[in-house]
């Protein structure tokens, strides 16, 4: 039973995703909701009160399994600086490799600014970490992380009009700018950016 129930709400939290993702918005009834879950209409009460409770959780899953496959991919990375900038970049490529998850991303802004979960969380956490180390020169975090937000977004957007093979070069020149704009020296702006990305199949990133 059990089991059962966690497939129903994973199915509506997954169609939310895919709805909110493709639409921009949630304007849609809980029958097209269910339909596109494979549900019953009548299961939905059972895991939801309302549609906004259902899109809350629908973005809060996605982005708080995004904040945390990339805290496992960068676990045994020291440098705060390296982690904040190798999470931007895999960031934006998010356009390519998980169109969804991107979408979701590109379309609720604001949770990057002010949510206590997801990306904002880590992203607060590692520029403090940054600017504790002497990594960063930050003189307002909350400015910061919407500088931050702003950037990655704006590029989100721009990478999804450009060309596939476009993407990971106008990632990489967006976290060049975002470093130089905390303080960092440009031959290590150069180097970070030049780092290896984790190698990572598609499959194993966050739904």
């Amino acid at each position: 039973m059990e089991r059962r129930k966690l497939r129903t709400r994973t199915a509506l939290i997954e169609a939310a995703q895919e709805i909110y993702a493709e639409r921009g918005d949630f304007d849609v009834s809980i029958q097209q909701i269910t339909e596109a879950a494979d549900v019953g209409f009548g299961t939905f009460y059972n895991h939801f009160p309302s549609k906004s409770e259902l899109l809350d959780a629908a973005i809060a899953q996605a982005l708080e399994a995004h904040a945390a496959w990339l805290e496992e991919l960068l676990a045994d990375v020291d440098d705060a600086a390296v982690v904040f900038a190798t999470s931007m970049r895999l960031t934006v490529r998010l356009v390519r490799t998980r169109p969804r998850l991107a979408k979701v991303m590109m379309n609720s802004r604001g949770a990057l600014l002010t949510a206590p979960f997801g990306h904002a969380v880590h992203a607060r956490r590692d520029l403090e970490a940054a600017e504790a180390a002497g990594r960063f020169v930050i003189e307002n975090v909350d400015v910061a992380l919407a500088c931050t937000a702003g950037c990655l977004i704006a590029t989100m957007h721009v990478c999804a009009d450009a060309a596939p093979d476009a993407v990971d070069a106008l990632a990489d020149q967006a976290v060049r700018s975002v470093l130089r704009m905390f303080g960092m020296p440009e031959a290590e702006v150069v180097r970070i950016v030049a780092l290896p990305l984790p190698s990572v199949e598609p499959s194993a990133e966050p739904a």
